[in-house]
């Protein structure tokens, strides 16, 4: 299991630092363009909005691998000791909730996008470029559960404090 976990953290990070040097490549190819020779590449600005959601997906999917991702744990601060797993467990069962919740709903807005229109950015079909909403959440929910089924068996890995 865990030579797969390691070629899953490995696709992850390779994607977001593909998706990062396209955008960088098309956006400096774009100002090139537009300064020096006064033309632009039309489907480059729609193509660049979509890759900010595929670095934000593959942002939050990589923090959620190692449980970085943001939130408030004020109550934690002031709970005792013993509250500590309880509120963990009850975080990690809102998290994939709230998760599967975003993966089931952008995945019908995904449908209906692939449906109903006929965009397209350079050929490709624009709801292509939205599939990274369903695949990022479910992956997130799957994680997070996955840290809450550690946690009722008490095995789930302690964050460390910042």
């Amino acid at each position: 299991m865990r030579p797969l976990l390691k070629l899953t953290q490995r696709l992850e990070d390779l994607l977001i630092v593909l998706v990062l040097l396209g955008m960088m490549v098309l956006a400096v190819t774009q100002i090139v363009l537009r300064n020096g020779f006064g033309t632009s590449l039309v489907w480059v600005d729609p193509l660049l909005q979509n890759a900010v959601l595929w670095i934000g997906l593959l942002g939050a999917m990589i923090a959620t691998r190692n449980d970085e991702h943001i939130r408030i744990d004020l109550a934690s601060q002031y709970l005792p000791a013993a509250w500590q797993r309880g509120l963990s467990t009850l975080i990690d069962l809102f998290t994939c909730l709230v998760c599967a919740g975003m993966a089931w709903f952008s995945l019908q807005a995904v449908i209906d996008e692939a449906s109903f229109s006929s965009s397209r950015l350079a050929g490709v079909p624009s709801w292509w470029l939205q599939t990274i909403l369903p695949f990022g959440f479910a992956v997130m929910a799957l994680r997070y559960a996955l840290l809450l089924g550690l946690n009722l068996i008490g095995r789930r890995p302690q964050r460390e404090a910042p």
